[in-house]
């Protein structure tokens, strides 16, 4: 009995599911970029952009046959990939839609070829055409690399069809404990309120001095804090600022700062009155704000932007999952 043939059970492949399935690898977002025979600048977002070889220096990317601009490339002799940084995904945007001038107040760099570069990437790699290839329903372009350059800034990402970040995982995993084995018990130290607790604890522990210099406890600083960004405000709606930290400013700590002359009513002292920044108060506040700002500066330094970004990024997320419903302290009418 012979054995069946196998391409007769070969499932047919869905296109959605497979281009879903694609997504998962995570892939960096290039802008490339040529010059038409007629001068023009030409660009395209693109994240098929890949290495080939390193001796010859060779890359690839890949274009597909309905797009409108494969002619222009398909002729093009030379062109530039720009791998974009995190702070560029509006500019990805701008070079992935049609019906635009794509390089409208650009600020182009001088390329040693007449293909535009941009600026501000995490890295940019000047190619001439070496060979063009068919690949279905996209065209492969392989380049030669006659030039590169790359920054430290961090790359921005495409998985799963949106934008990410990178934050890099180190070799080995991190952990705070130095025991052996594990403690026998259920509170362990990957227990995320832990880790947000103990970070936001130890990295504002240097805040401390900053307070210090005009007797302040943590309350004190949120309500100057708040009044940094919304001056004005009862001491009801301090506290409905500061509601999320477990704390409220009592009405002798709020004397306490009238008395400091960090804080002034507006008007006559009622149980209603508002309060402001004197000029003492605002000079205390910045130079608090100027301590956090330097305490985030160390952490970049030994973190990066790019890890340090993205925890940024997932923090806004848990504040939003989390957010028992506190008034906007940025928005224009939350009072």
């Amino acid at each position: 009995m012979s054995a069946p043939n196998s391409s007769n059970h070969t499932p047919k492949i869905d296109p959605k599911a497979l281009r879903s399935a694609l997504g998962t690898f995570t892939t960096g977002v290039t802008i490339i970029t040529t010059q038409a025979d007629n001068g023009e600048p030409v660009g395209l977002t693109a994240n098929s952009f890949n290495s080939v070889s390193l001796e010859p220096p060779l890359v690839l990317w890949s274009l597909a046959k309905t797009a409108l601009s494969l002619p222009i490339f398909n002729t093009a002799e030379h062109w530039n990939v720009h791998v974009l940084s995190m702070d560029q995904q509006a500019l990805s945007n701008r070079f992935a839609a049609r019906g635009e001038d794509k390089f409208k107040d650009l600020q182009l760099d001088q390329g040693i070829t007449n293909a535009p570069l941009l600026s501000q990437c995490s890295a940019r790699f000047q190619c001439k055409t070496a060979f063009i290839h068919d690949g279905g329903d996209h065209v492969i372009f392989i380049g030669e690399v006659l030039d590169f350059d790359q920054s430290n800034l961090p790359p921005l990402v495409f998985q799963s069809g949106q934008y990410a970040l990178t934050a890099r995982k180190p070799w080995q995993d991190v952990s705070l404990s130095q025991a052996d084995a594990p403690l026998e018990c259920s509170y362990t130290e990957d227990l995320l309120g832990y880790l947000l607790g103990r970070a936001h604890f130890q990295m504002l522990k240097g805040m401390q001095q900053e307070l210090a210099k005009y007797d302040l406890t943590s309350s004190h600083f949120f309500a100057l804090s708040v009044l940094a960004i919304r001056d004005g405000l009862t001491l009801a709606q301090i506290n409905a600022h500061i509601d999320y930290t477990g704390q409220a400013l009592t009405q002798g700590q709020l004397d306490q700062l009238i008395h400091a002359n960090l804080l002034a009513y507006r008007e006559s002292k009622t149980t209603d009155a508002e309060v402001f920044l004197t000029e003492q108060g605002r000079q205390a506040s910045l130079g608090q704000i100027a301590q956090a700002k330097a305490i985030e500066d160390e952490l970049i330094d030994e973190l990066g932007r790019g890890d340090v970004t993205a925890l940024k990024l997932l923090l806004k997320r848990i504040i939003h999952q989390t957010d028992p419903g506190l008034p906007d302290l940025w928005s224009t009418d939350s009072n």
